[in-house]
């Protein structure tokens, strides 16, 4: 089996939605239930305040609120880690000591957006994070969100911080990531669902997963028959969840359009999306929730 970078939050991590009330208040006691649920079921881990929580449309003390509440639901049996990644290093900087107070065990941090700022001001970025904190960093590499990438040269710089310990991988390149990966201890984590497997197979991490809100238990057991020696089991697991990815992630929704609303189908901690999203309709939910019953 190929060899691998130890998992600084463990493997199965999940993107976690940030539940809302009705009223579109933060829902503390939905996000602690949904915790616990998706702890119990395998996640090892659980990343708030990403794209999928929602991060552009919540407020600097409701991440720190729902790091505090988290963390206590979780209480040591799973990895906390918070998005604190803005455009902006300063107020980047300022969540990540909110986050290190709140309870978080590790910090996400998003390539800064909008500005598409060169390589060398996107390595000082990092590093005033890394060096701002005392809590182990990932970067977040998505740039069909972000507009820039983290070049393999600049990984390979900012590898050399010790509080800089992987990344999440949504820069669809798998080839760069092998080059970065053969020459780092990074620890990479497949952000896209549909590379869970394969990133895992030649040494990634694990994932960092929207799909894990609604079946954490079935990812989970993809990795853990490739650990066991069983691929056959774990290519037949992860085609089993690929048309409910499909829906889920590349169906023109974001992940947290369909996960919300999956969740709520299903009776689960969820509740509306925050404007400019738009919840999804009658018709997408209902051919979700047949997509997850096919799972099984």
């Amino acid at each position: 089996m190929t060899s691998r970078t130890p998992a600084p939050f463990g493997r199965a991590l999940c993107a976690m939605i940030t539940p809302f009330t009705d009223a579109g208040a933060l829902d503390l006691d939905g996000a602690q239930r949904l915790a616990d649920r998706l702890v119990t079921d395998g996640c090892e881990g659980l990343v708030l305040s990403g794209t999928t929580g929602e991060s552009p449309t919540t407020s600097d003390a409701e991440k720190s609120a729902l790091v505090r509440a988290v963390a206590d639901a979780v209480a040591g049996r799973a990895r906390v880690v918070a998005g604190v990644g803005s455009n902006d290093t300063r107020h980047t900087v300022e969540l990540a000591g909110a986050a290190e107070k709140a309870g978080a065990d590790g910090l996400l941090v998003v390539t800064p957006y909008y500005s598409k700022p060169p390589q060398d001001a996107v390595a000082a970025h990092f590093l005033a994070v890394a060096e701002g904190s005392g809590l182990p960093v990932l970067l977040y590499d998505i740039p069909g969100r972000t507009g820039t990438r983290i070049a393999p040269e600049t990984l390979l710089r900012l590898a050399e911080h010790p509080r800089i310990v992987g990344v999440k991988d949504c820069a669809y390149d798998i080839l760069a990531s092998q080059r970065v990966m053969g020459r780092t201890d990074l620890a990479y984590y497949a952000g896209c669902d549909e590379y869970d497997l394969a990133l895992y197979a030649v040494g990634g991490a694990g994932y960092i997963s929207t799909v894990a809100n609604v079946i954490p238990r079935h990812l989970r057991s993809v990795l853990d028959a490739f650990d066991a020696g069983d691929t056959a089991g774990a290519r037949r697991g992860q085609l089993a969840a690929t048309p409910l990815i499909d829906l889920m992630m590349a169906s023109g929704l974001p992940g947290t359009v369909t996960a919300k609303a999956l969740l709520g189908a299903l009776g689960l901690p969820a509740g509306p999306v925050r404007a400019p999203l738009l919840p999804a309709g009658r018709e997408v939910t209902d051919g979700l929730r047949a997509a997850y019953d096919a799972v099984g």
